[in-house]
C-alpha cells in the first residue's frame, strides 16, 4: 500500500513538472508583463507609402522601418515587421495579432477610440497635387466639383470626402497605393490627389517624368504620425516612448530624417 502511494506521489510530481515546463514554453514574448522583459514585438505596416515605408526586392525600407528598428535596438528588443493591408492594421492591433502598427498613421480622434498611440514622431500636413498642365486648381479651395483621389484610410481621403459632402458634384476615388493615385491623375482619370506633403514631395523627386506639381499651401498642419498599440497596453507604449526619446537624444532620429525626408 505504501509503495502504491509512493508511486502515485512520484507520478503526480512528474506530471506537475511537465505542466510547468509546458506553461513556461509559450512564444508570446511580446505579451510578458511584470518583471519579465519584452524580448520581441511584431509590428504591422503597409509598405505603400514612401518614403515612410515601401518594398525594395522584398525588403521593407523607409523612414518608419528604420525608426522602429532603431527604437527596438535602443530598447534591446527584436522587431519583426509584417506587411499588411492598411485597413487591417488597427483591427490587427485590437485583436492582438500584432503588437503595434507603424505606417505613416495619423493620430486621429476616431483611431484613439480603438487604439492607443505612442508619442508622435512626425508632423506631416496635407498638400494638393495636380498635373503640370492643370491651371484650374491652385489650392484646396478649388477642389469642389472636381474628381479627387487619395490613399485609402488616410486623412487625405477623409478631406476628399469632406469636400464631396459640401459639394455632391465632387467625385472621390481611393486607392490602396498612393502611387497608383498619382498615375491615375497623370492619365487624366482624376483632377487632383490630396495626400501627405512629404509623401507627395518624395514621389515628385524620385519618379522620373512624374508630370505632377504641388499647389497651394500645406494644410491640416497638426497632422501627426504615431505608433499604434493595443488600448491599455501601457507597458509597450512606455517601452516605445522611451526608445523614441533615446534615438532623438543620441542623434539617430535626425540621421534618419536626413536620409529619408531631406535627401
Amino acid at each position: 500500500m505504501k509503495r502504491v502511494i509512493r508511486v502515485l506521489l512520484v507520478s503526480m510530481l512528474v506530471m506537475g513538472l511537465i505542466f510547468t515546463a509546458v506553461g513556461c514554453g509559450g512564444g508570446q514574448s511580446s505579451d510578458q508583463t511584470g518583471d519579465d522583459q519584452v524580448q520581441k514585438i511584431v509590428v504591422g505596416t503597409n509598405a505603400a507609402f514612401p518614403p515612410f515605408e515601401s518594398q525594395d526586392k522584398g525588403e521593407l525600407i523607409g523612414f518608419d522601418m528604420d525608426l522602429i528598428r532603431a527604437i527596438g535596438e535602443a530598447q534591446g528588443i527584436e522587431v519583426e515587421i509584417k506587411h499588411m493591408d492598411f485597413k487591417a492594421l488597427v483591427p490587427a492591433v485590437q485583436q492582438g495579432k500584432i503588437d503595434a502598427a507603424i505606417a505613416g498613421m495619423s493620430i486621429t480622434p476616431a483611431r484613439l477610440e480603438t487604439v492607443d498611440f505612442c508619442d508622435s514622431y512626425f508632423d506631416a500636413g496635407l498638400i494638393v497635387a495636380v498635373r503640370n498642365d492643370n491651371e484650374s486648381i491652385k489650392s484646396k479651395d478649388d477642389l469642389k466639383g472636381k474628381k479627387l483621389a487619395a490613399q485609402t484610410g488616410t486623412i487625405g481621403a477623409d478631406y476628399c470626402q469632406k469636400v464631396a459632402k459640401e459639394d455632391p458634384s465632387t467625385e472621390v476615388r481611393v486607392f490602396e497605393d498612393v502611387g497608383v493615385a498619382f498615375m491615375e491623375m497623370k492619365k487624366g482619370g482624376v483632377d487632383a490627389v490630396v495626400n501627405d506633403h512629404p509623401v507627395t514631395l518624395n514621389y515628385i523627386l524620385t519618379t522620373e517624368d512624374a508630370g505632377i506639381k504641388m499647389v497651394g499651401d500645406i494644410f491640416s498642419a497638426d497632422d501627426k504620425y504615431g505608433i499604434a498599440v493595443k488600448k491599455g497596453n501601457s507597458d509597450l507604449q512606455q517601452l516605445l516612448n522611451e526608445g523614441l526619446e533615446k534615438i532623438k537624444a543620441d542623434g539617430t532620429y535626425d540621421q534618419l530624417y536626413k536620409k529619408w525626408i531631406e535627401e
